[in-house]
C-alpha cells in the first residue's frame, strides 16, 4: 500500500496533471469538436462500451478475486489518460484527437463513472466491502474537474504560460506512473513475485485488448487508418494514477493492497506495451506517407520529349 506521505503527493500530481489538461484546451476547441463530433464519439463508445465491458469478462473469465476484480473493473472504468496525448504525439497519430478525447472522456467520467463501477462490479460478483462506493469516485472526479477548468481559464488569458502548463502536465503524466514504480515496487517485491500469471495477463491484457477493440471499433466506423490508431492509443490508456487514488482514499490496510494491485501493475506495463505499439503505429504512419509521397510524384503529368 501507499503511505500517507505518498497519498498526499500523488494527489498533488494528479491536480498538477489536470490542470496541464485544462491547459491544452480552449473553450472553441469544444466548439470544433461538437461541429465534427464523429471522433470523440466513436472515442467515447470505445472508453466506455469496450473497456468496462473487458475489465468485467477478464474479471470472471479468469476468476479474480473480489478485490482483484474490483481493482480491474474500477481500471477499465477510469477515463483516458495524458499520457496517450504523448504516445499519440511519438506516433505521429491526430494530436488534437487525441487531447479532445482526453478531456471530454474526463469531464463526462463524472456522470458515466460511477454507475458503470456499480453496474459492472454487480455483474462480476463484487460486494460488501469490495464495492469501490461510487460517492468516493464522483466526489474524486468532481474535485479534479476544477483544476481542469483553471487549466482551460489559464491558457484563455495567457497562452505562453498555458502551453507551459500544458507540457509539464503531459510530463508529470510518465512521472506519476514511474512515481508509483519507484515507491510500490521495491516495498512489495516479494508479493509481486508470488502474484499469480492471471493477475499479471489482466493487467497487460486490459490494455493491448483495448487497443487492439479500439482500433477495430473505430475502423468499423469509417475512421481513417491514422484516427484509428489515435483512438486505439486512447482507448487502452487508461488513467492509472487517477484508479490509484481512489484505492488509496476508499480503503485502508491488507484491503487496499489487494485492490491497488492491479491498478499499479496496469500503470507499469502500459508504459511498456504502449512504448512498443507506438513504434509500430509510428511506422505504419511513415509508411503511409511514403505511399503518398509516391502517388502525388505518380500523378504528375510527364513533360513531353523534345
Amino acid at each position: 500500500m501507499l503511505t500517507e506521505t505518498e497519498t498526499r503527493l500523488l494527489g498533488v500530481m494528479m491536480a498538477l496533471i489536470m490542470l496541464g489538461m485544462g491547459a491544452s484546451l480552449t473553450f472553441r476547441d469544444f466548439l470544433i469538436a461538437f461541429r465534427k463530433p464523429k471522433g470523440v464519439l466513436v472515442g467515447l463508445v470505445c472508453q466506455y462500451g469496450i473497456m468496462p465491458l473487458l475489465g468485467c469478462t477478464l474479471a470472471l473469465l479468469l476468476g479474480l478475486p473480489p478485490a482483484l476484480a474490483a481493482g480491474l473493473i474500477l481500471m477499465g472504468c477510469m477515463p483516458g489518460g495524458t499520457t496517450s496525448n504523448i504516445f499519440t504525439y511519438f506516433s505521429k497519430g491526430v494530436l488534437a484527437l487525441s487531447i479532445m478525447m482526453t478531456s471530454v472522456s474526463t469531464l463526462v467520467a463524472v456522470a458515466v463513472v460511477p454507475p458503470l463501477i456499480a453496474l459492472y462490479s454487480g455483474v462480476a460478483g463484487v460486494s460488501g466491502e469490495f464495492v469501490v462506493p461510487a460517492a468516493n469516485v464522483a466526489q474524486v472526479l468532481v474535485v479534479l474537474l476544477v483544476p481542469t477548468v483553471l487549466g482551460m481559464v489559464l491558457r484563455k488569458a495567457n497562452p505562453n504560460i498555458g502551453a507551459t502548463v500544458e507540457l509539464i502536465g503531459g510530463l508529470l503524466g510518465v512521472l506519476v506512473i514511474l512515481f508509483l514504480i519507484v515507491s510500490w515496487v521495491p516495498r512489495n517485491h516479494q508479493l509481486l513475485a508470488t502474484t499469480p500469471w492471471p493477475v499479471y495477463f489482466a493487467a497487460i491484457g486490459l490494455g493491448l485488448a483495448g487497443m487492439a477493440l479500439g482500433f477495430g471499433l473505430a475502423r468499423l466506423l469509417r475512421e481513417d487508418a491514422n484516427r484509428s490508431r489515435t483512438i486505439a492509443l486512447e482507448t487502452g490508456i487508461q488513467n492509472g494514477p487517477l484508479a490509484v487514488l481512489i484505492v488509496t482514499l476508499t480503503f485502508t490496510g491488507e484491503l487496499q493492497q489487494q485492490v491497488l494491485l492491479i491498478p499499479v501493475l496496469y500503470s507499469l506495463f502500459i508504459v511498456l506495451t504502449s512504448t512498443a505499439v507506438t513504434l509500430w503505429f509510428r511506422r505504419l504512419s511513415e509508411r503511409e506517407a511514403l505511399a503518398r509521397d509516391r502517388a502525388k510524384v505518380g500523378s504528375l503529368p510527364v513533360a513531353p520529349a523534345r
